[in-house]
């Protein structure tokens, strides 16, 4: 696309450079939210497949219960945030701008 036929000039474009920067850092740190939140569900797993030794059953499914019933994660406005949510926010606002562009 040729920006100097639809109008725009290249002086405009050196401001925008640190906006879209930051958008995109913002956008890094959201989806790495979402995936350690996405991580943090396989942990009971883990602790669960763990042998702390013999007659140790109980107590491993005590902890296991305890964490799955702390729903560890990073929650945003008490929605816990996902992979799935990251990405249909990242798409709506991804609509939203192209549709005010």
């Amino acid at each position: 696309v040729d920006f100097l036929s639809l109008g725009a000039s290249w002086g405009a474009l050196p401001p925008l450079v640190p906006v879209v920067l930051v958008l995109l850092l913002f956008v890094r740190v959201f989806l790495v939210a979402a995936s350690i939140t996405d991580k943090c569900g396989r942990v009971p797993a883990l602790v669960n497949s763990l042998c702390f030794g013999i007659g140790s059953e109980h107590h491993r499914q005590l902890l296991v219960e305890y964490i799955r019933s702390s729903d560890a994660g990073f929650y945003v406005c008490d929605t816990r945030l996902t992979i799935g949510i990251a990405l249909k926010f990242i798409y709506v606002w991804g609509a939203i701008a192209f549709a005010l562009a």
